[in-house]
């Protein structure tokens, strides 16, 4: 999966991007166990990022070196598995047929922890300051607790890690799940958070904001969605409005001229 990244524009075009993490799991250290007893979870769950609870079958490598097919790739689910055998599946080398310019490179899926440290030092290195990081919960009902948690524990796990971290100021918690986003404003209420909403949802801009039950910091709709009227209903609640995910450069154009806070792309170098 190319990795996506978060553009804002300030008054003067001048350009700020944001680290973007598409996804966020928990996999458990499971306990060897005698034949009869029930597996049970580990206190060391581990929170990491993939785009999916499971392994992809466009970019997964086997520790044996064979490929996973796409009937069975749900089958390799990663909030059942132990992180430590979750980094013996390599997620780069293969190539993506719909990325082909993405660069080949050994890969994993981090933890989230590790991400902070390695951007961190990076930043401190070439003397850059630090990015936000755009996190989305990917998470559904029908799926809580098979391949991932409920929504409670959840953003649990996140914050758990943001806070060791120290990056509670850094972060922006984006999902289409609004369970977690309800959460988060009920237990963290300054952790910003970001509306993800899809081109086929009905529901008028000002039912969602009310179904929510209160105003999140960023509007992100799918771009098709973007209208002049809906830009000026989520600035006078003084929400930034932030489209996904726009890939060709005269849209991206188009979409800063109408006045939106960012643009998410799979190429930020079309801001170039």
């Amino acid at each position: 999966m190319a990795k996506q990244l978060f553009s804002t524009a300030t008054d003067n075009l001048s350009k700020l991007f944001f680290v973007s993490f598409i996804f966020i799991s928990c996999a458990s250290t499971q306990k060897n166990n005698t034949v009869n007893e029930v597996p049970k979870k580990d206190t060391d769950t581990k929170v990491f990022l993939s785009h999916e609870p499971f392994f992809n079958h466009e970019i997964t490598t086997k520790p044996d070196g064979g490929f996973i097919d796409e009937k069975s790739e749900r089958s390799f689910n990663t909030y059942k598995m132990n992180y430590a055998d979750i980094v013996k599946y390599d997620v780069g080398m293969k190539p993506h047929p719909r990325f082909p310019e993405q660069q080949k490179m050994k890969a994993v899926k981090p933890l989230l922890s590790d991400v902070f440290k390695a951007v961190k030092e990076h930043m401190m290195t070439v003397r850059r300051p630090f990015p936000f990081y755009n996190i989305e919960t990917k998470c559904l009902p029908a799926t809580d607790n098979k391949y991932h948690p409920k929504p409670g524990e959840f953003v649990e796990l996140l914050m758990k890690v943001i806070k060791e971290n120290e990056m509670e100021d850094h972060v922006i918690i984006q999902s289409f799940d609004f369970r977690t986003l309800k959460y988060l404003h009920q237990h963290y209420p300054k952790i910003k958070t970001a509306m993800l909403v899809e081109a086929n949802n009905k529901s008028s801009f000002r039912k969602q904001i009310k179904d929510i039950g209160f105003t999140p910091d960023i509007y992100s709709p799918e771009f098709p969605l973007v209208i002049a009227d809906l830009i000026k209903d989520c600035h006078d609640l003084n929400m930034k409005i932030i489209p996904w995910t726009v890939n060709d450069k005269k849209k991206i154009d188009e979409l800063k001229k109408m006045g939106v806070d960012g643009i998410i792309t799979d190429y930020p170098n079309l801001f170039n």
